[in-house]
């Protein structure tokens, strides 16, 4: 299609036979930060999952990452999940392993083999997010702001091309909310990664300012910091 990482072409996206979504046009930028607002129930998470092979694009065009989502074959699913990252509002971490091997159980199953290498990333991907050195804590010793380095630190270890985070800071309570989008803008900017972030939280968009779009009424539009209300 282009150069985008992201590019929908009016499509329908459906959960099971109910027709969710349709006629979505939709286009991310290489490296762009785009807030995705919209009621619960609305579709946001249903676009996410189409977006990550959760969910398969039945009509219309898609394109994620060099992929197109149309004829995306099973077996090629963890291919396309190799190149995004995908960051969850109750962290979904294994609570019965500290966070190196939290990290190493994705590399592992991303196909990593090498010990070294796998050591080399995750201390890599630590000090991205704040948490050099802590590798070997357990996740539930942590606070809720340390989980959600965490479980950043295991959306970067395969250096996306996109991260779609699903309310990310819901769980967080402001200060470490401010924390943790800071760190995601400074990814964004220093290492050119989409973000495709899903919210309620309309006070972080207008500290936190990049381009909105809304889910409504089973179509996506363009919005404003005026119109997101």
């Amino acid at each position: 299609m282009n150069d985008n990482i992201v590019s929908l072409r009016y499509a329908n996206i459906f959960q099971g036979s109910s027709l969710i979504l349709s006629n979505i046009n939709f286009e991310v930028g290489v490296g762009e930060f785009v807030y995705m607002i919209g009621k619960t129930g609305s579709g946001k998470s249903s676009l996410l999952k189409t977006l990550y092979g959760d969910l398969y694009l039945k009509e219309g065009e898609g394109e994620v990452a060099g992929f197109d989502l149309k004829h995306l074959k099973w077996q090629n699913v963890p291919l396309l999940r190799r190149n995004l990252g995908v960051v969850f509002q109750d962290f979904r971490l294994l609570t019965d392993r500290n966070v190196y091997d939290n990290l190493e159980f994705v590399l592992k199953a991303t196909g990593w083999k090498d010990k070294m290498l796998m050591k080399e990333k995750i201390e890599n991907v630590l000090g991205k997010v704040g948490l050099k050195g802590k590798g070997y804590k357990m996740t539930y010793e942590m606070s809720g702001g340390e989980q959600q380095r965490v479980d950043i630190a295991r959306a970067l270890l395969n250096n996306p091309k996109l991260i779609l985070a699903d309310e990310p800071t819901g769980n967080l309570d402001p200060e470490t909310t401010d924390e943790i989008m800071q760190l995601l803008f400074n990814i964004c900017r220093d290492y050119h990664t989409a973000f495709i972030m899903a919210t309620h939280d309309y006070s972080i968009i207008q500290k936190f300012p990049a381009r909105v779009v809304k889910i409504e009424q089973g179509a996506i539009k363009e919005v404003s910091a005026a119109g997101m209300i």
